[in-house]
């Protein structure tokens, strides 16, 4: 169906600056085949500012905010202990990556509606094979020790991000997408990212979507712990590791002025603590919110919990070269069992979308919506088992973590396997055996035959459809091995027309829907919890919390 008409004109004008890139996604939109969101997102992974063009108006865009005073508040937050030390170049935790983003910036923020919006970086574009993206930096920008920022820092911090000897946690994201010296200072204020392969969703890989990608100083030479440095609206006041911090007003931000006077973190062990802090009005907010940890407040007025759409997941892997699992048939039928419309309104109360057993979430436009939704179907489960010769059944042990809802779900395996023969028996670990050296070798993460795994949000599907199902991939626990699927996720990374992304994806899906190396049962939300009278809390998928807009109410 076309669109209507009173669309036309805001698109029209559009055409001249959107390039051989941006307009097969026009006309795909206008053809009723992308959606207004989808647009507006992939629009902002290629540079095009829609806003004030008419077509933004998703709530983020068309949010009117009101010019408010700095105040002399503090803003409580009651935060999940860190794992480890505060450092950008190593955080891979929810608690450790939300302390960056306090005092550090981007070049780019990835916010509530998954869209790209300027930060250091005032404009970006690729060249015509996506393997260059220039970025035009924001002048006038100081770290809170006073230097300038410039390009020299951009390159200094990506080159440590990228550089292999450094320890570099972000080398999971980089590798074989940005190496170190591929980072450019075109002038002062200009870089340019040189790949090693055309990649058209680049812009993600120097986001907040890149927790690790924070803005250093060219000459940071580490003890981050002591400084928080960083050219954020605010700034490090005090640190005390497994206890807490704090952080103050930055006055000689380049932007608006933080609203509150200070931010001060209290550290908690878990999320039930985390919880009393909050209801003994210890605290005025906390991350990292689950419905299964704090369904006591749901309801509860004096609180709200706040939720984003995320493509974070859990991969139920089979490993392909184990007998159990060898025969396709077999990890269909296990995938059948499943009724992913049960857990995603049982085990998240409707907070989740239902997954179809690819890394294709619902958030993503590149998702291709045509492809057949995988229900429950015991009775065909049954015959693809007769079929491959185990009509019996079989026994495997499913081995995972002790986190979140996991072992509700690895339950729910359990029972729901038994309903087509197979007997699992359960193997639930603590997240340092199952990713350290557990009962299976390497870790259990990797070489357990049946195995759940956490995935969290990630605002483009390349690093789930790399990591952990190439053949190559340093994550891929089903041992799955696919030429086709490797030339296909290849194809759809240097992708960068929307339309082209869609038509690939679509191949993907099919090819996964068949194959089933991995069953994703649901794409959960990402949930915070606060005081009904606090106010301007920005928070992302990523669990990312930002404070800087934040006001009590009287």
């Amino acid at each position: 169906m076309k669109r209507p008409p009173f669309d036309l004109p805001c698109i029209e004008a559009l055409r001249a600056r959107a390039g051989a890139h941006g307009n097969p996604a026009i006309d795909a939109f206008l053809a009723g085949r992308v959606t207004r969101r989808e647009l507006l997102r992939h629009a902002s992974v290629l540079g095009l500012a829609l806003a004030g063009s008419g077509l933004a108006s998703t709530p983020a865009a068309q949010a009117q905010t009101q010019q408010q005073q700095p105040t002399d508040q503090t803003i409580r937050v009651a935060h999940l202990m860190p794992a480890g030390a505060i450092d950008p170049l190593t955080v891979t935790d929810a608690g450790g990556l939300c302390l960056l983003n306090q005092t550090g910036e981007f070049l780019l923020n990835d916010d509530a509606d998954n869209q790209l919006q300027p930060a250091l970086a005032l404009s970006w574009q690729p060249n015509a094979k996506a393997d260059v993206w220039t970025f035009r930096l924001r002048p006038g920008v100081k770290f809170h020790d006073g230097q300038p920022f410039g390009a020299r820092d951009v390159v200094a911090t990506f080159d440590r991000l990228a550089d292999p000897a450094t320890g570099s946690a972000a080398l999971s994201v980089l590798k074989g997408v940005l190496s170190k010296g591929g980072t450019r200072a075109v002038d002062a204020h200009t870089v340019a990212f040189h790949l090693d392969a055309p990649n058209g969703n680049f812009p993600y890989y120097v986001s907040s979507d890149n927790y690790n990608a924070v803005l250093l100083p060219a000459n940071y030479a580490g003890d981050y712990e002591k400084t928080f440095i960083g050219t954020g609206p605010l700034r490090f006041e005090s640190y005390r590791a497994r206890r807490g911090a704090s952080f103050v007003r930055n006055p000689d931000y380049w932007g608006d002025k933080a609203l509150p006077q200070r931010v001060q973190f209290t550290f908690y062990a878990d999320e039930q603590a985390q919880l009393l802090a909050l209801l003994g009005n210890d605290a005025d907010a906390m991350g990292t919110f689950t419905v299964q940890g704090g369904i006591g407040i749901l309801d509860d007025p004096h609180f709200k919990v706040l939720g984003v759409r995320s493509s974070a997941h859990r991969q139920i892997h089979m490993r392909n070269d184990v007998p159990a699992f060898r025969d396709k048939r077999v990890r269909q039928a296990l995938a059948l069992a499943i009724d992913r419309d049960v857990l995603a309104r049982g085990l998240f109360r409707g907070r989740a979308s239902v997954g179809n057993d690819s890394p294709f979430a619902p958030v993503f436009p590149s998702t291709a919506t045509d492809v057949p939704q995988r229900r429950i179907d015991v009775a065909k489960a049954r015959r693809l088992l007769a079929e491959a010769g185990v009509a019996n059944g079989f026994d495997v042990t499913l081995t995972t973590e002790k986190y979140m809802e996991i072992p509700e779900l690895a339950v729910i395996v359990q029972n729901a396997a038994k309903a087509i023969g197979v007997r699992i028996g359960l193997r639930i670990e603590s997240q340092a055996q199952y990713y350290g050296a557990g009962a299976y070798g390497r870790s259990d993460w990797l070489d357990a035959p049946l195995g759940i795994t956490d995935y969290g949000h990630r605002g483009v599907p390349n690093v789930f459809l790399n990591a952990p199902l190439t053949s190559g991939g340093t994550w891929n626990a089903a041992h799955f091995r696919n030429p086709q699927y490797d030339r296909l996720v290849a194809q759809f990374v240097a992708a960068l027309d929307l339309v082209e992304q869609k038509r690939i994806a679509a191949q993907i899906e099919t090819l996964l829907l068949d194959e089933t190396p991995v069953i994703i049962p649901y794409f959960y939300d990402q949930l915070i919890a606060q005081r009904a009278a606090l106010q301007g809390v920005r928070f992302t998928a990523l669990a990312q919390l930002y404070f800087d807009r934040a006001v009590l109410a009287a």
